[in-house]
């Protein structure tokens, strides 16, 4: 498939004009992109009281101690109830639902994931679990991005993953060289 075009494995960033609260200051990670539609983790929104430990409590698989406080991402409004782990490529569930995008990280929706987290030896070297997913059909992100609802930017581990959530907008921004106290929903003529 030709991925021309295509923004997998980059990230979106919503500026002031988006005009949708459920994606107010989103930064979402492009796990998925072509003709047919999108599919992406929003990276800075977390599930308030929700720890990773209390997910894999409620599977009954363990936690190591180190990882029980790790907050739950938002990862959007579709199917909340399901669970995405984006993570380091250095994992590959064996039943091949690891989505690759290009740039180094890689999302898996699948339970072995989840156990693969459970167990420290088995689990990818980076992770964040995401509840829920952000979706778009034939052309709708490309509508949006023409409408200049969005930025993109390149992903990596250290803005992914070392970037507190509450900060990741401004750091995302700030990366692309745009100061965020700048930026307006006011549209202006020429």
């Amino acid at each position: 498939m030709d991925t021309a075009g295509y923004l997998s494995g980059q990230i979106l960033i919503a500026l002031p004009a988006i005009g949708d609260p459920r994606f107010e200051r989103a930064v979402v990670f492009l796990c998925a992109h072509d003709a047919e539609h999108a599919m992406g983790l929003a990276l800075n929104r977390r599930v308030e009281g929700l720890r990773l430990g209390d997910v894999l409590d409620q599977l009954s698989l363990p936690c190591p101690e180190a990882r029980r406080r790790e907050a739950v991402l938002l990862g959007g409004p579709v199917q909340k109830e399901r669970g995405f782990v984006l993570h380091s490529d250095d994992f590959r569930a064996e039943d091949g639902s690891t989505l690759t995008p290009p740039g180094g990280l890689s999302c898996t929706p699948t339970r072995e994931a989840l156990e693969a987290l459970s167990r420290d030896a088995a689990a990818p070297r980076r992770s964040r679990l995401a509840l829920g997913y952000a979706g778009w059909g034939p052309g709708q992100l490309e509508q949006e991005l023409r409408r200049n609802v969005w930025l993109t930017c390149p992903s990596d581990e250290t803005l992914v993953f070392d970037t507190p959530p509450a900060q990741l907008w401004a750091a995302s921004l700030r990366r692309l060289g745009v100061d965020p106290s700048l930026l307006t929903a006011e549209a202006g003529e020429a």
